[in-house]
């Protein structure tokens, strides 16, 4: 990870005219977020099939593979935010005071991981291609999502991060790291995706999940 966000910085940073000092944290916050989200929710939608021995042979509760996929990816992230706070402590915080908001923010942005992990597992143990449908949906979203570029690069299309709610999540963990706190909007937009997504999600395991023994 460390390697790739150096070579994709000094590249990108020409390219963007970015000064490095700016750039490299904003990138290397940007790539370990979004190595988080999309790897949470990749593993979800393969959760029960690769468990599917599991499964059939006991009774255990179904969700106990989700966690399980939430608890490994957030121990990797641990690792991986190293590089985050290594560059932070090269570069200089930018605001301390911003600084607190990162673990609401964080827990926010775990919990919308989590549900979308929960939906993708369930619909994918009963539709087999969904998983390669998602895998390519979340390549897609990397390039139209501010990850590698700041929001306001897109003077034409900036349509494309104001209607993508995955830079509102985003935005979210990342302000606080930049010295900016994020806003009402970010704020707003990702506890509306945290209700719907989680209404959705219970509503949906509350339905199928004693359908998935049979379903794998």
């Amino acid at each position: 990870m460390a390697i790739m966000i150096a070579s994709i910085g000094a590249v990108y940073g020409t390219l963007f005219g970015q000064e490095l000092r700016e750039y490299l944290p904003f990138l290397s916050i940007g790539l370990v977020m979004w190595f988080l989200l999309a790897t949470i929710v990749n593993e979800g939608a393969v959760v029960y099939i690769h468990n599917a021995h599991f499964i059939r042979q006991a009774a255990t509760p179904k969700l106990l593979y989700v966690l399980q996929v939430m608890w490994r990816n957030v121990i990797i992230l641990g690792h991986n935010f190293i590089i985050v706070v290594a560059l932070l402590i090269i570069f200089g915080v930018k605001n301390w005071a911003t600084l607190p908001l990162f673990i609401p923010a964080l827990l926010l942005y775990v919990l919308n991981a989590m549900w979308m992990a929960m939906i993708s597992g369930l619909l994918s143990a009963r539709f087999r291609d969904l998983p390669q449908i998602i895998s390519s949906l979340f390549q897609v979203a990397f390039y139209v999502t501010p990850i590698m570029y700041r929001p306001d690069a897109l003077v034409r299309f900036s349509w494309i991060v104001d209607y993508n709610p995955l830079s509102y999540l985003l935005h979210l963990v990342r302000a606080p790291l930049v010295g900016e706190f994020p806003s009402m909007l970010t704020w707003g937009v990702s506890l509306g995706m945290a209700v719907v997504g989680w209404t959705a999600a219970l509503w949906l395991t509350g339905r199928y999940l004693k359908r998935i023994p049979y379903w794998v």
